[in-house]
């Protein structure tokens, strides 16, 4: 008897037997790599077309919004010199009457000399408040201090208005209403906090171990003060008083609050100039309103060139556990 013995076919090790429920060749490769795709790859793709479209409408909003206010900047300023205006691109002719009319009927001479001592007033009662009080909390660590900085901080966190009648209220119950002094109090109330929230930040960066060095050489808390610390305060204090200067120009709900006939500031001198009865040449009232926003452009360019606005940040430390 013979064995009959069949050959088998010997598979090479890299090879494998073909199946037919399997694609063969390229085919197989491409399924597999279709079948590796997942879903979460199709949104990669699509994310950078979003971010453009996003950008897009972003920057689109802003221009928008930018352009209209310039358009209504541009539209007073040619109105505030314009002698006829009307159905036309651009006044009949210009002149500067309009300025000369606006300083006479609304007494812009009395109205500007009350501002700046209403605004000199507030910028150094508020600096010489408010470098102390942030440096007590920058330095010294006492129960309640969250407590305290809140306080500090709440006429800068809620609307004027909210505070305004109430203490507005008190002012003409006490004759400090319409004076002077009850001006510069109601605008002190906001500005203070914010001396508070410039001038922290400059402290903290201040080595706590030069007040030391300065106590071991023998120099008392005066010559400390006047030698070591006042020179490294000088920028924060800078800009803490140009930065209160202009929001004491532009502060309005506190003002007309408690101003009265003769203590009113150029902003709500304005506001009476639109307002008020009467018939006035809305050119001079356009001149006014001129005369204001350069006033307040000028000091607001002023103080950018010391602070910057991402610089206004309040960093209390807290006492580590």
């Amino acid at each position: 008897m013979t064995n009959d013995h069949r050959a088998t076919p010997a598979w090479p090790a890299s090879a494998k037997p073909h199946s037919p429920l399997q694609p063969s060749g390229s085919d197989g490769d491409s399924a597999g790599r279709n079948r590796g795709v997942q879903p979460g790859n199709a949104v990669k793709q699509r994310t950078p077309l979003a971010e453009r479209v996003w950008k897009m409408l972003v920057w689109g909003a802003m221009v928008f919004f930018l352009l209209n206010v310039v358009l209504l900047i541009a539209t007073v300023a040619v109105s505030s010199v314009g002698t006829r205006w009307f159905g036309t691109l651009l006044p009949e002719g210009f002149t500067l009457h309009w300025y000369a009319q606006a300083w006479s009927d609304f007494q812009l001479a009395s109205v500007l000399w009350v501002t700046v001592e209403v605004v000199g007033a507030v910028v150094i009662l508020s600096v010489l408040l408010g470098v102390p009080a942030a440096y007590a909390l920058a330095r010294v660590q006492f129960p309640g201090k969250r407590f305290a900085v809140l306080v500090f901080l709440l006429p800068l966190m809620v609307p004027p208005v909210t505070y305004g009648i109430p203490m507005a209220t008190v002012m003409y119950k006490v004759g400090l209403a319409g004076t002077l002094p009850g001006v510069v109090l109601a605008n002190l109330v906001p500005a203070l906090p914010f001396v508070i929230l410039v001038m922290t930040p400059f402290i903290e960066q201040i080595d706590p171990n030069l007040e030391a060095a300065a106590r071991i050489f023998g120099a008392n808390t005066f010559r400390y003060f006047r030698h070591v610390l006042l020179p490294l305060l000088v920028p924060g204090m800078l800009a803490a008083a140009l930065l209160v200067l202009v929001r004491t120009i532009g502060m309005f709900e506190l003002t007309f609050f408690t101003a009265g006939p003769g203590t009113q500031t150029l902003v709500v001198a304005l506001y009476y100039a639109v307002f008020s009865t009467g018939v006035r040449a809305p050119q001079s009232i356009d001149a006014m309103a001129m005369i204001y926003m350069a006033i307040t452009l000028v000091w607001v360019l002023i103080a950018l060139q010391f602070v910057s606005p991402t610089q206004i940040v309040s960093r209390v430390k807290e006492q580590k556990r």
